[in-house]
């Protein structure tokens, strides 16, 4: 994955994030989407409305920068975490 700076990221606006109001998993290109996708279940403090819009996010990007998702929701991401 490539290193985003301090100064980079504080630079990035809040809707390159997956999570803009917590400024949590950047979306500046494929290698941070799925860095995102992978840490999704690590995000705490945040509701499940959250959730959704940032899996929306997340699914814009992947489709911007050519990631395939195997996941349709990230409620998969928790089922296959707890199953």
């Amino acid at each position: 994955m490539s290193k985003l700076t301090s100064e980079a990221r504080k630079a990035m606006p809040a809707r390159q994030f997956a999570f803009p109001t917590q400024r949590k998993e950047p979306l500046e290109n494929a290698s941070h989407v799925r860095n995102a996708v992978a840490r999704f279940n690590q995000v705490e403090g945040v509701s499940d409305a959250e959730r959704d819009d940032a899996w929306q996010r997340i699914e814009a990007a992947a489709s911007l920068y050519g990631v395939v998702l195997q996941e349709a929701s990230w409620r998969e991401l928790r089922a296959r975490r707890t199953g």
